[in-house]
């Protein structure tokens, strides 16, 4: 009998022992793809259904940039395009909302009680900071490319015979050749829209509130980047200076002067840097946004430290003072505060957790942009221009699956930090 029990024991330990791999940081590949498979048909779904309305926005806006009554249709592209990067935002949290129930925390907040959010509560919580990271990093500049190559695919000799003829012919100038007094108004109007709902989505009313303060903030920055363009002559730079490492520039400029191999290091080292770890922790703040992990506030954020107490004190400080000091810091808030958060929540994972996810998330753009080679050399032909037909399906599977992949491993990242956190509580 002393044998049997013996025998018997591992057994009974079998199952603890399978539920504590399975909430290892090291598992966190294997849980992604756990993940991406029992979601994949949903992950899918969404995915193309917000490629289909991005592109048909973007064509839209394409062709409405040429044509007579100009500055009106310009007006229209650019609330088109605000419409294109609220596509990309609503397509994103939508795909991590349905691998919700797929996670070890939500079953867990299940067995609470906790009321299930829905998709719109999610996206009017986590629209207005997803919105700043969107913009902040420089994600919004490939919906800009997009839109340019776009606009030259549809008249691919246009641009070179009208500057032939001395004309300038429009293309690809539809987010930047808005005038000045115009922009001024329409930005007049967004700012109007998103102080309003803005101020309704801080005393937590209005179930879109938040969604279209967001609206009103992004149309808001590309009016506004419009009319600065056009009064400082800097329309090639339109959205450049919305990049994270754009607002260091010159500051960097002044310390590579004074201090050996710095220009070195943030030319060959520093963008390393930002798209190994900054970029991944950025899509992760997205993910704890989504699900809902802490609210959108800064002092959440900074609760605990002493960060807080010096909050406090500034809320006790002149009034003045105080919104000197908001609009002084408004911009590292946005770009900075959230990732803290995110990095605050997976060092409690545990740094294996941060680490692997980062080394995942590297190897698997990796990975997409040699299966969009390996799809461009299986798909090439001696035809000529036969590229324009295969390259987009070709792109688009590609970036489905480096997108839902993506997706997965952020909830899964998400997913192993929070159990890990509520375990310790």
């Amino acid at each position: 009998m002393s044998g049997t029990s013996a025998l018997a024991a591992p057994r009974q330990d079998a199952a603890p022992r399978r539920a504590s791999w399975s909430q290892s940081p090291y598992a966190l590949p294997l849980h992604a793809l756990r993940i991406a498979a029992r979601c994949a048909l949903p992950l899918i779904l969404c995915f193309s259904l917000g490629r289909v309305v991005r592109w048909g926005l973007l064509l839209l806006a394409a062709t409405l940039s040429h044509g007579s009554w100009y500055q009106a249709r310009l007006v229209v592209v650019v609330f088109l395009f605000t419409l294109v990067v609220m596509t990309s935002l609503a397509t994103t949290v939508l795909m991590l909302y349905v691998i919700r129930d797929a996670l070890m925390e939500t079953r867990a907040r299940r067995e609470t009680d906790e009321a299930k959010e829905s998709v719109l509560g999610a996206l009017n919580r986590t629209a207005l900071v997803f919105s700043g990271i969107y913009m902040t990093w420089g994600f919004v500049q490939q919906d800009v490319r997009d839109f340019m190559d776009l606009d030259l695919f549809r008249q691919p000799d246009k641009i070179w015979v009208d500057a032939g003829q001395g004309i300038d012919s429009g293309v690809m100038g539809g987010l930047i050749n808005l005038d000045a007094r115009v922009s001024l108004v329409t930005m007049f109007v967004a700012y109007l829209v998103k102080t309003f709902f803005g101020r309704r989505h801080e005393a937590g009313s209005g179930r879109f509130s938040g969604i279209m303060a967001t609206f009103g903030e992004l149309a808001f920055g590309f009016y506004g980047l419009n009319a600065v363009a056009a009064v400082v002559g800097a329309r090639s730079d339109w959205i450049g200076s919305r990049a994270a490492v754009a607002g260091w520039h010159d500051l960097t400029a002044r310390a590579g002067e004074a201090i050996p191999g710095w220009n070195a290091f943030w030319s060959d080292v520093w963008p390393y840097v930002i798209d190994a770890l900054a970029v991944p922790l950025a899509w992760l703040t997205v993910g704890i946004l989504v699900y809902g992990a802490y609210a959108d506030d800064t002092r959440t954020t900074i609760r605990g430290t002493r960060l807080e107490r010096a909050a406090d004190q500034i809320e006790r400080s002149h009034a003045l003072t105080r919104r000197a000091l908001t609009k002084l810091s408004a911009g590292w808030t946005d770009r900075w505060v959230p990732l803290l958060n995110s990095l605050r929540l997976t060092v409690r994972g545990g740094a294996p957790l941060f680490g692997l996810f980062a080394l995942c998330y590297v190897g698997l753009h990796v990975g997409g942009d040699y299966l969009g080679r390996a799809g461009r050399y299986l798909t090439a032909s001696d035809k000529p221009y036969l590229w324009f037909v295969t390259d987009v399906p070709v792109d688009f599977v590609a970036d489905l699956v480096v997108t839902v992949i993506t997706m997965c491993l952020v909830a899964a990242t998400f997913d192993l930090a929070a159990t890990k956190a509520r375990r310790g509580r």
